[in-house]
């Protein structure tokens, strides 16, 4: 599995077809009639190559809810999503405010072997939201820490977020903000309007993120810092960012794929796999999100995949989980919303799926273009066939996804990382294989040293 690795007659994101040789550590080769003596070689035509698939905000649960995902089960479910790297959030337990809890996590993601696992620290001690954490101490580790995110709570009092963008400056890195006013919210069950008046649910304004948004990208201004926006899910917010960055402010913000598809009118059944934080919003919310990250206002798609037990979700909608998973389906359901509208073409997805991620959070070797010398993360997925979405797609612990029995399109075929396959024929590769070419890439003297 760790040998060489041919795909003849991709298609790459500019349209252009080319053989792609992985060999060596690197992309070996891009062009025609490429060739290599003992490569395994994947039959491309009619795939479309695109960079290995960055997700810059995931929940892994490992440490301490190991009953939702591991690292090892929720790295198996990105590279099945076409995902090479992504980035797990820090309300584990015990929370990942120290640097010894991001370098475990980090570590246990190289011995997996599926994607590269950059931990996100915690912004606050303990998500709390009292004093912050150990910044720093994250950031110098080996785990290399350069996001950092309270996510599922909102860094609320300002001076303390001014002080982590202050902070963050001086290494280049991000606060990434999960913008809800915890005031504007208490108890809130689903977009403010109509519709939850109608079904007694507690109304979530969208006032509720546009004003913290609003707060941080001023803030931003005023130190100098970065300032990451975590699931930008209304039109609202749309507004305030675009302001923002017409006005030079270093912002940029996500939206994920539930937020591209589905509105408020999936609650109607009360079904909690529907149940999300930020909600979701009406379908004038959803044109807004489209086309902001057709324009560039939004930069990146991230999933929030957020993993629960069945017991989590399976109960009455107040009591239930926010979150649903998502990385197995994202591709799909940008090829859905962006890509068939015409919104964006591939050399576009691989922009806000890969390479604007990977910069964002600061990842050498991740979502390179696909030429020769660049890293060997590679995804080819098939966008011909649509089917409906069924359990048998999803490769992780928890099976809480809103996409069963909706059609969607493609399917991800193979996808290499770190030199070696992780998915053939669109299926996973053994643990104990993927661990082993793991081990072997780990050792050479690039990746000792580098």
């Amino acid at each position: 599995m760790s040998g060489a690795i041919l795909a003849r007659g991709a298609t790459l994101p500019s349209g252009e077809r080319a053989d792609v040789l992985i060999d060596g550590g690197i992309i070996a080769r891009v062009g025609s009639g490429v060739d290599a003596a003992g490569a395994t070689v994947i039959d491309a035509d009619g795939l479309l190559a695109l960079p290995g698939l960055v997700d810059l905000h995931t929940h892994l649960r490992e440490p301490g809810y190991e009953q939702s995902e591991t690292v090892l089960t929720g790295t198996r479910a990105a590279a099945r999503g076409g995902y090479t790297a992504v980035f797990p959030m820090a309300n584990t337990f015990p929370v990942a405010d120290t640097a010894g809890v991001v370098e475990q996590v980090a570590s246990l993601g190289r011995a997996a072997g599926y994607a590269t696992v950059q931990p996100i620290g915690a912004v606050t001690v303990g998500l709390a939201g009292e004093r912050l954490a150990e910044l720093g101490a994250m950031a110098s580790s080996r785990a290399g820490v350069r996001v950092f995110s309270d996510d599922g709570l909102c860094v609320a009092d300002p001076l303390l977020m001014r002080r982590a963008l202050e902070y963050v400056k001086a290494f280049g890195g991000v606060i990434a903000q999960h913008a809800q006013d915890p005031r504007l919210t208490e108890g809130a069950q689903m977009n403010e309007g109509a519709l939850s008046g109608r079904l007694g649910l507690a109304g979530w304004p969208a006032v509720a993120e546009e004003s913290i948004i609003a707060r941080d990208v001023l803030l931003a201004e005023h130190v100098g810092s970065r300032l990451h926006v975590c699931h930008v899910s209304t039109a609202g917010s749309v507004e305030v960012i675009r302001w923002a960055k017409a006005r030079g402010i270093d912002v940029t913000a996500e939206v994920t794929p539930h937020h591209l598809l589905l509105t408020e009118d999936r609650v109607e059944g009360y079904d909690a796999r529907f149940k999300v934080n930020p909600p979701l919003r009406r379908s004038e919310d959803v044109h807004a999100l489209r086309e902001a990250l057709a324009d560039g206002t939004i930069d990146i798609v991230a999933t929030d995949h957020a993993p629960h037990p069945a017991e989590a979700k399976e109960s009455e909608w107040a009591a239930a989980a926010n979150g649903m998973v998502g990385l197995e389906s994202a591709l799909s359901i940008v090829h859905e919303t962006m890509v068939a509208t015409g919104l964006l073409d591939w050399a576009g997805v691989a922009r806000v799926m890969s390479q604007a991620p990977a910069r964002i959070g600061g990842l050498a070797g991740q979502g390179e273009a696909i030429e020769a010398g660049a890293a060997p993360e590679l995804l080819l997925y098939d966008p011909e066939p649509r089917s409906g979405f069924s359990i048998d797609r999803l490769s992780g612990r928890s099976r809480n996804t809103p996409y069963l029995g909706i059609d969607l399109p493609g399917r991800v075929v193979a996808v290499v990382h770190g030199g070696y396959a992780t998915v053939l024929d669109g299926a996973l590769r053994p643990a104990e294989e993927v661990a082993e070419a793991a081990r072997h890439a780990w050792n050479t003297p690039e990746a000792r040293h580098g």
